[in-house]
């Protein structure tokens, strides 16, 4: 049965390999189960419900990448795209969460509608290389301010907008360990080493009385507070426009790239380069992110951690299946989830971080009209807190360089619509 569904031989590879493969991914992106629901939960919605709903989509999005799309990529809600969703869509913009939910599954549907067809590629082939190494650089600049800030390293100024806070308490320093420990148990390829670097941040700070131990397993919490309760027409309200472009725009880049980069380390493309089987891979991530909306949980995407999984061998949905079964056994483990302070998540994220910034390694520094709207696209991400300014300073400042510079045969008609409708946005929405 196996064998008829994955083809593992026609792929090289067999159940063993498969199995210690997912057990590889699963490890390596394990953390999300408790980080996700640790930023959403700042936005007012439930912990718990948010913890089931964030393993839920994973292995609803997981299984129907194995079984549809025959691909070893896993998928989870994305880091980024939560945060995005809690401190600009929430906190920011002072949206409901319900509202946001609504904008997600919006968003999900129109995913799934461009999958179907080729305006995808379009879309993506329109925007400049160097806007979406700057928007992953941007995003992760953005993650690590959060968690600097989680963290306590970085506390606000009313002199200097920010500043270093009480390096010294014990919250502080059991971070910057945390943070030391992940990077070192990455570079010696120690698998897990993230889910190791937040449990030891959180054992020891159940040991120093700095946070309370909830437990360790149960029964699966409910997840009835958040369940269906994305507000559609709140979402619909023409000053959301922007919001659900954003949850599109980032969602498509991050996945397509995933899908490539992933596909490209395990030797998946085709001769020319291209991914077979695309439409039905972005298939299960569009549906996943509407379904994600439903359960209570910000959009899903394709996971770069899957690579962990393709390194040691990994190379069908088997892969995919395999963590997807393990993120449903993880729903029992929402007491553990529970006893995790918001610090010890704080050294995944900045790793996280580092990983996201070597996009702007490749950018072409030597073209002055792309190295500066690129920059400005990732340094407006963190110091705004805001993903969408940062994506919009980008796009306007890409427009209004290359034009003042002569270089009009560099601008696409969508890259320009793009940044007139971000420029009609701050002018009569503000």
């Amino acid at each position: 049965m196996l064998e008829r569904l994955f083809k593992l031989k026609e792929n090289g590879t067999n159940v063993k390999t498969e199995v210690i493969a997912g057990f590889t991914t699963f490890l390596t992106m394990a953390y999300i189960v408790f980080v996700n629901p640790s930023i959403l939960s700042i936005s007012g919605m439930d912990f718990n419900a948010v913890f089931v709903a964030t393993c839920l989509a994973a292995a609803l999005g997981t299984g129907i990448m194995a079984l549809v799309a025959n691909y070893p990529i896993a998928l989870a809600p994305g880091m980024g795209l939560n945060a995005y969703f809690t401190f600009t869509v929430c906190k920011g913009m002072g949206t409901t969460w319900q509202v946001a939910l609504g904008a997600v599954f919006i968003s999900g549907i129109i995913f799934l509608a461009v999958s179907l067809f080729k305006v995808r590629e379009a879309i993506v082939n329109a925007i400049p290389h160097s806007l979406k190494l700057a928007i992953s650089a941007g995003v992760g600049m953005f993650l690590a301010i959060i968690a600097l800030k989680n963290a306590g390293i970085i506390v606000g100024s009313p002199a200097t907008l920010v500043t270093l806070g009480k390096i010294h308490e014990p919250s502080c320093l059991l971070a910057i360990m945390g943070f030391f420990l992940i990077v070192a148990l990455e570079y010696r390829k120690v698998p897990g080493s993230i889910i190791i670097g937040i449990m030891s941040v959180t054992v020891l700070s159940i040991a120093m009385g700095l946070s309370k131990f909830g437990g360790v397993a149960s029964l699966p919490p409910s997840i009835a507070p958040t369940f269906m309760q994305m507000d559609l027409s709140g979402a619909l309200n023409a000053g959301l426009l922007g919001v659900i472009f954003v949850f599109f725009f980032v969602d498509l880049f991050d996945t397509t790239g995933t899908l490539i980069g992933v596909s490209h380390r395990a030797g998946l493309l085709d001769k020319d380069g291209k991914l077979p089987r695309l439409k039905k891979a972005l298939l299960a991530d569009s549906v996943a992110i509407a379904a994600g909306a439903v359960l209570g949980t910000s959009s899903t995407t394709a996971y770069i951690e899957s690579a962990a999984g393709t390194a040691v061998g990994g190379r069908t949905g088997l892969t995919s299946l395999v963590v997807a079964i393990l993120f449903l056994a993880a729903l029992f483990f929402a007491p553990l989830a529970g006893s995790v302070p918001a610090f010890a998540t704080a050294p995944a994220l900045c790793y996280v971080a580092v990983l996201m910034a070597r996009g702007l390694a490749e950018i072409e520094w030597d073209d002055l009209t792309e190295s500066a709207p690129a920059v400005m696209t990732a340094f407006a991400m963190p110091f705004t807190f805001s993903i969408a300014d940062g994506i919009a300073f980008g796009f306007i400042s890409y427009v209004g360089i290359k034009a003042l510079a002569g270089r009009f045969k560099d601008l696409s008609i969508a890259v320009v619509v793009i940044a007139a409708l971000w420029l009609v946005k701050f002018a009569y929405f503000g």
